[in-house]
């Protein structure tokens, strides 16, 4: 069996049980606001619940934003599923949105809110999880995946 866009399959699954497995164990190990600090005064891990976007953002109606997290998702598999010649920069991308956009969205569905615990107080910065970054760091690399596209040729295999 040939499995099409392996490299995005096998980022997703493995972002999506890093996401999981951690906020599992923040969650078995914290209590709400819990916070411990790794490097006091520049990265904590602090226990807190969100119900909307990143940045608290639609928090009192973010009802809908597990029906985003699910249409994303179910769109990047059928990519996965149905296009062919994804370089690996587009399938590392695209799987680790879909990692995040599952992470975030399995908490939306089982508990109505989102486990974030990666505070970095140095820049008083939003505290977010890995399925974030791990949307983060898909962009980064369709991004990549956007600039470093081959000089189109003109047949005989000479750049125009």
């Amino acid at each position: 069996m040939n499995l099409r866009n392996r490299l995005l399959w096998v980022t997703a699954i493995a972002g999506l049980a890093v996401d999981q497995l951690t906020k599992f164990i923040v969650v078995q190990n914290f209590e709400l606001m819990d916070s411990l600090p790794l490097l006091p005064g520049v990265f904590h891990l602090t226990f807190v619940t969100n119900k909307g976007a990143a940045f608290s953002l639609f928090s009192e109606s973010g009802e809908w934003l597990r029906w985003l997290s699910l249409a994303v998702s179910a769109g990047l598999v059928a990519l996965a599923v149905f296009v062919n010649g994804l370089n690996r920069w587009e399938q590392y991308g695209y799987g680790f949105i879909l990692a995040g956009a599952l992470g975030n969205g399995i908490d939306r569905f089982m508990a109505g809110e989102v486990v974030d615990f990666l505070d970095f107080r140095l820049i008083n910065f939003p505290i977010f999880n890995f399925a974030d970054v791990f949307i983060n760091v898909g962009i980064v690399c369709l991004l990549i995946a956007t600039f470093r596209r081959p000089a189109p040729t003109n047949g005989n295999g000479r750049n125009k």
